[in-house]
């Protein structure tokens, strides 16, 4: 069910992550992580730190929409997003270090869900007015996934050989970049805001189909990347529900 607010949305949340403790499922991962950023979200606006705070409520809503409506599609064996797919079916495989599946639910909800919602919500010449804003949700954004690294250090002590690939661990994992997820993000909804639903629809698929592949990509790191994450799971912990626990803080 969608949500028709940001707290019946952590409602939602906290429904899927009850149930993926329940389970032991890897599936609770990425929203453990999605709610602290929404929490961050809905404090800011709360403080009226937007220069649209309703609006960027409405842009927060339509954004987790579009997991929700994704997770709820995978759930009932229909077709959701490419790029989703990958990253729900991924949560089965044991073989994966915890930071994989963060990745693969951040790479599907930035690269495809974040300009999707913003070209919604702020539909043709109102996008421009949102690019402050915007820039603003996705330095809470990056806040949240700061909170991330003790929660690696606790439970990946073997994360740090990464560092022989060289450069930043999220760029390094499937060439997957927060950063520039964010810009390219930005991009599309510049593209999708001034098009009817049918151009959108063409063009979300297009665009979900990139994704995918910088999805598979991390799911699947080849060479000598590949061989330094089997060491990192060799020694990671596997107690999801401790994980799932560390994430939400």
């Amino acid at each position: 069910m969608l949500a028709n607010d940001i707290d019946q949305l952590i409602e939602s949340l906290d429904t899927i992550i009850d149930a993926a403790k329940s389970q032991r499922s890897r599936i609770g991962f990425f929203p453990a992580l999605y709610r602290q950023v929404t929490l961050k979200i809905k404090q800011s606006i709360a403080e009226n730190r937007f220069d649209d705070n309703p609006r960027m409520s409405e842009l927060t809503t339509n954004f987790g929409n579009r997991y929700l409506a994704a997770l709820d599609a995978y759930r009932q064996r229909a077709q959701p997003p490419k790029s989703w797919q990958i990253a729900f079916e991924a949560t089965n495989d044991s073989s994966l270090i915890f930071l994989q599946h963060l990745l693969l639910g951040i790479n599907a909800h930035i690269n495809l869900d974040l300009g999707i919602s913003a070209a919604e919500t702020a539909p043709g010449y109102q996008l421009s007015s949102l690019e402050r804003d915007f820039n603003q949700i996705n330095d809470i954004l990056a806040e949240c996934l700061e909170l991330v690294q003790p929660v690696i250090n606790q439970f990946s002590p073997f994360m740090g050989l990464l560092d022989l690939v060289g450069g930043r661990t999220d760029e390094e994992i499937g060439n997957f970049s927060i950063i520039k997820g964010r810009q390219e993000a930005w991009e599309y909804a510049q593209i999708l805001a001034y098009q009817t639903p049918e151009q959108r629809q063409g063009a979300i698929a297009i665009i979900d189909r990139k994704v995918a592949i910088i999805g598979n990509t991390i799911a699947n790191p080849r060479g000598f990347l590949g061989a330094v994450i089997d060491l990192i799971r060799w020694q990671e912990l596997d107690d999801i529900v401790a994980i799932i626990d560390a994430l939400i803080g």
